[in-house]
């Protein structure tokens, strides 16, 4: 790729293309909602609008700056990561400052729609009385949106009395309905502090939780896979291939399938593990039902997904060790036992650090074992009902986005999800000082 030399000549290269692409997407939302004020248009009208500008605009800058074409080849790839990266992350930072929700979403309540009788400048009359047609009290300062066939427009009331409303803004149209925006507003800190506030009942326990859960499913994947591991590097073990074949099953079947399976299998009632301990003469466990029991039902679970994955990374780590260590340990006389701890363990050490550290991040956000095995539950005295017995950060998250107290809280969801990603980032940061990745080579 061409561009001026050094690291100024990168920087400007990527500045053209990142500003031509937002200069052409703003220019499309701006047209958009020009055009909202006198028609309804189509959602595709942004990205038409979008390209009549950015054509053109590349071919000008092009001209301008001939070394700049060669780069025109990362356009769908800059395109790609506005819209599908950079504009998700913009708009969950806005939403977390704002009240948005399910009651709270920026549309046009359609169960208030009201037809409009007579209409004159920016005063509309309704068939009822605008208190009681739009549901408001008071109504001056609310959000309507005005609309005809093919027409739509978006303005505030200035006065409302009996049948009445004045608009702030003269429709350009001849009104036939009006109906009451549910508009969101922004909030400032609200949201974080009403996260800080209810602390005890939702942030600290669903924070230790997610935290032993991912740290005790490293551990026992680990432990498993390591035994397993040692076990089937032996060559001298028979059937050794159809061993790893058999232990490798869990890991290649769908996690999804194998979740359910284990909802029917952990059942209290007829489940096939409680019906085998009442053979055994065990009263039945109440795996899903019980806030402990669920809790170690999910680390069983984990780990029968888990551990074949920490098996073939210590198969393949044990494959990098010479052979000839162990026959130097075995002519000084060393015990199996003592090869183990002086050979095989530190030299699994370094390999195996980073895969532990990422089946950690990993599992920190491990979303579908907890929605699809519990939900997040059991119910929990004294917890708020979007964090239950089970609930790690992201599906508390998920559940205050989606289902908080019958409405979804999107703004709430979306404070949740950043301080995710602050403690995800402090906890990489100890992983990167622990592994070195950030350390300089001398």
């Amino acid at each position: 790729m061409k561009h001026p030399p050094g690291l100024k000549g990168f920087l400007l290269a990527l500045s053209l293309l990142l500003g031509l692409l937002i200069l052409s997407t703003g220019v499309g939302i701006l047209g958009y909602l020009a055009l909202e004020a006198y028609l309804a248009p189509p959602g595709w009208t942004i990205l038409v609008l979008a390209l009549l500008v950015l054509v053109p605009g590349a071919i000008l800058v092009g001209r301008l700056f001939p070394w700049l074409t060669d780069w025109y080849y990362f356009l769908p790839a800059l395109s790609f990561l506005l819209v599908f990266t950079l504009y998700p992350i913009a708009l969950t930072v806005y939403l977390a400052f704002t009240d948005y929700s399910g009651a709270r979403s920026g549309f046009p309540d359609r169960s208030t729609e009201t037809r409009v009788v007579a209409h004159q400048g920016p005063q509309l009359l309704l068939e009822e009385a605008v208190e009681e047609a739009l549901r408001c009290r008071p109504c001056a300062g609310e959000t309507v949106e005005v609309y005809a066939e093919g027409h739509r427009l978006r303005a505030r009331i200035l006065e409302a009395e009996g049948n009445t409303l004045v608009l702030d803004r003269i429709p350009p149209f001849q009104a036939a309905f009006v109906a009451k925006v549910n508009a969101f507003r922004f909030v400032g800190l609200r949201n974080f502090s009403f996260i800080l506030s209810q602390a005890s009942k939702a942030l600290f326990p669903v924070f230790a939780w997610n935290v032993a859960f991912a740290l005790s499913t490293v551990l026992l994947n680990a432990l498993l896979g390591l035994i397993l591991g040692l076990v089937l590097n032996n060559k001298a073990l028979k059937l050794r291939n159809f061993y790893r074949t058999v232990l490798i099953i869990s890991w290649a079947l769908p996690g999804v399938i194998t979740v359910q399976v284990f909802v029917a299998l952990l059942n209290y009632n007829f489940g096939a593990i409680n019906r085998l301990l009442g053979v055994l003469g065990i009263y039945p466990i109440p795996w899903l039902n019980d806030p402990d029991w669920a809790k170690v039902a999910i680390l069983l679970v984990n780990l029968w997904l888990g551990f074949p994955y920490m098996m073939t990374a210590t198969l393949g780590a044990l494959s990098t060790i010479p052979d000839e260590l162990y026959e130097a340990a075995k002519v000084d006389g060393a015990t199996p036992w003592q090869a183990l701890w002086g050979i095989t363990l530190p030299l699994l050490e370094k390999p195996m650090v980073p895969i532990l550290l990422s089946s950690f991040a990993f599992n920190f956000n491990n979303f579908y074992i907890i929605y699809l095995l519990t939900g997040g539950g059991p119910a929990q005295e004294g917890r708020l009902a979007t964090a239950q017995a089970t609930d790690i950060l992201i599906s508390w998250a998920y559940k205050t986005a989606f289902s908080a107290e019958g409405q979804s809280a999107y703004g709430l969801g979306a404070a949740i999800s950043l301080l995710i990603f602050a403690i995800t980032v402090a906890i990489s940061l100890v992983n990167f000082r622990i592994t070195g990745a950030l350390r300089e080579v001398r």
